[in-house]
């Protein structure tokens, strides 16, 4: 590889950083909008889960910004060490959101309110359909770094979390089961958690 194949990538990476960016967020919004409109557990948790992806991927668009800065005299490897230490970060969120939402799943499975099974449905289905373009989107750069695979992770793991959203809505719709809700919230806060380790 050539040092000016090395470095070219780098731009390429930002922008689909960016782009996976504008996504989430984009999801995220509707989510929390889906979450109080359906009064779901599922859907909240899963907008959570967004939440800190969302600012996962700013953290890791940031690092690959950092990472395109040339080396100083103080600084002889350049800003790369940013990469590590955004994933890093993007870990200690991860383990602390997923705590708090697998407990208030738990604690909201004996207390199932009211859900409405078209709505969450509709929003699970766009979640799933901007995570796969994301994941699209991030696919051809997530074995370049530490930073692209951790993003890239991300985005299969809110794509796992749609799905659990849209199976919660069919169960609803199909049998009245409410409570599917916050088994769902709880399945999508321990797939959280181990992304921390």
């Amino acid at each position: 590889m050539s040092a000016g194949h090395d470095h070219s990538p780098q731009g390429t990476h930002r922008t689909k950083l960016a782009i996976a960016f504008g996504i989430t967020v984009t999801i995220l919004v509707a989510e929390v909008i889906g979450a109080w409109w359906t009064n779901s557990l599922a859907l909240l948790v899963d907008a959570g889960h967004m939440l800190t992806d969302a600012s996962g991927l700013l953290m890791a668009l940031i690092a690959a910004s950092l990472a395109m800065r040339p080396p100083t005299p103080e600084r002889t490897w350049g800003y790369r060490r940013a990469e590590v230490l955004a994933a890093g970060a993007q870990s200690a969120v991860l383990l602390g959101v997923g705590v708090y939402a697998f407990i208030e799943g738990g604690r909201r499975l004996f207390e199932p309110p009211d859900v409405t099974a078209g709505g969450l449905l509709a929003f699970g289905i766009v979640g799933l359909l901007g995570n796969l373009v994301s994941m699209l989107v991030l696919n051809s750069g997530r074995g370049a770094n530490l930073n692209m695979r951790a993003a890239f992770l991300e985005v299969v793991n809110d794509a796992l979390g749609s799905v659990a959203v849209i199976v919660s809505a069919v169960v609803i719709a199909l049998t009245g089961w409410t409570r599917i809700d916050a088994v769902a919230g709880m399945l999508i806060a321990a797939l959280i958690v181990p992304r921390a380790a």
